[in-house]
This record gives C-alpha cells, sequence and structure tokens, in this order.
C-alpha cells in the first residue's frame, strides 16, 4: 500500500498576484441553514425566516442572510487561501449585488491582489484576495476582499500523524 500526502494548502510563498483559485466545492443552501443560521445569530429580520412575510417583499420570497453568505463563500475559499492561516485580519469591500435563495446553489473564486512581508512576525506573510460567489447560474451573489496572514513553509502547526485500523 502507498501512502499519499493529501492537499497541505498554500503557505505564503506559494501565492503570486494575480493568480486566481476557482474554489472546488459548490453548496446549495437550504431553507434550514437559513433559518438556523439567521435564529441562532439573534437576527430578527423576517425576510430570511418568515415565508409568509417574506412574500410580501419585492423578493417575493425569503432571502439569505448576508451573514451566512459571507460566511460560506469564506468557508469554500480556506482550502485554497488560508488553509494555513495563523489569522484572519479583515474583510473589506463586501458587496452583495443580487439576492441568493434558499435552493440556490452557491460557487466561488479568488484572485490574488496583494502580498506582502508581515513587519512584525517573519514567520508569517500578509495576503489579499477578492473572492466572488456566484449562483448556479453565474450571477455574482457576494464579492469582498479578504486579508489573511499566512504561514510561511516550514512555520507554523504541525500536522500530526495519521493513524488507523
Amino acid at each position: 500500500m502507498t501512502v499519499r500526502e493529501g492537499w497541505q494548502g498554500r503557505y505564503f510563498e506559494d501565492f503570486e498576484v494575480g493568480d486566481v483559485y476557482r474554489h472546488g466545492l459548490g453548496r446549495t443552501v437550504t431553507q434550514t441553514d437559513n433559518i438556523w443560521f439567521t435564529l441562532l445569530t439573534q437576527n430578527t429580520a423576517r425576510v430570511h425566516f418568515d415565508a409568509h412575510y417574506a412574500a410580501q417583499t419585492g423578493f417575493g420570497r425569503p432571502l439569505v442572510n448576508s451573514a451566512f453568505t459571507i460566511a460560506l463563500v469564506t468557508g469554500q475559499s480556506v482550502n485554497d487561501v488560508s488553509y494555513n492561516v495563523m489569522a484572519n485580519l479583515g474583510w473589506d469591500e463586501v458587496r452583495l449585488p443580487n439576492p441568493l435563495f434558499e435552493g440556490d446553489t452557491v460557487y466561488s473564486s479568488s484572485e490574488v491582489l496583494a502580498l506582502r512581508e508581515s513587519r512584525s512576525r517573519p514567520e508569517v506573510g500578509i495576503v489579499t484576495v477578492r473572492t466572488t460567489g456566484t449562483n448556479q447560474d453565474g450571477t455574482v451573489v457576494i464579492t469582498f476582499s479578504r486579508t489573511v496572514m499566512v504561514y510561511r513553509r516550514g512555520f507554523g502547526p504541525v500536522q500530526g500523524p495519521m493513524t488507523g485500523g
């Protein structure tokens, strides 16, 4: 039997400005996702969890909570952007140009905008990406830039050994 290493993510040295990563997993948003996330975060905007109310709005149906949308699209980007993250530094320029609805499937990609060495931590670098989330029709539902501290190769926590039966 041959044991092969899994994806170890990108380190600071692996990023290049202009690179675009098409994140591999899409995710269909369910009514349960939307309602639970909304209520767990104590968001009382009825347009997210009251179908009767939402039917009377200009959208005619419940909108997916925008905080869920940013969390989902950020999560989709982790394997390519922040798998080896020390810390998130911020989200900027968040835009929601089109609504996301229950039943829509979200796909995303990220473009590397900027790289710089950390002034205070030599074991990491600073990476800024612009991430775009689209629905199944290719309609953009969210864009944002995100800045993260990413470990340099040879630094950071080491994955433990795999054991199995």
